[in-house]
């Protein structure tokens, strides 16, 4: 089993839950909420991928949906212009 720590500054919830929903046919994965963020528990199905290559694919799945979700957020400079 593989745990993934996901900083609160970094990662919002709903990015993090998107990942786990897009994962969950590939591994067993168990989210719980801390102070200070997300922790997954990364645990790979009989016969398939390995927990390593999971747990990277959910991280980087993770990461670009809190970064597009930042930028929905953000006005760029020409809007503010």
């Amino acid at each position: 089993m593989i745990q993934i720590r996901f900083h609160e500054e970094l990662y919002d919830a709903l990015s993090i839950d998107e990942a786990v929903k897009t994962y969950e046919p590939y591994a067993k994965l168990t989210a719980h909420r801390e102070a200070g963020g997300t922790i997954v528990h990364v645990e790979a199905l009989e016969g398939g991928a390995d927990e390593p290559l999971i747990a990277a694919e959910l991280g980087n799945f993770a990461l670009g949906r809190a970064v597009e979700r930042s930028r929905a957020q953000t006005p760029t400079a020409k809007e503010g212009t």
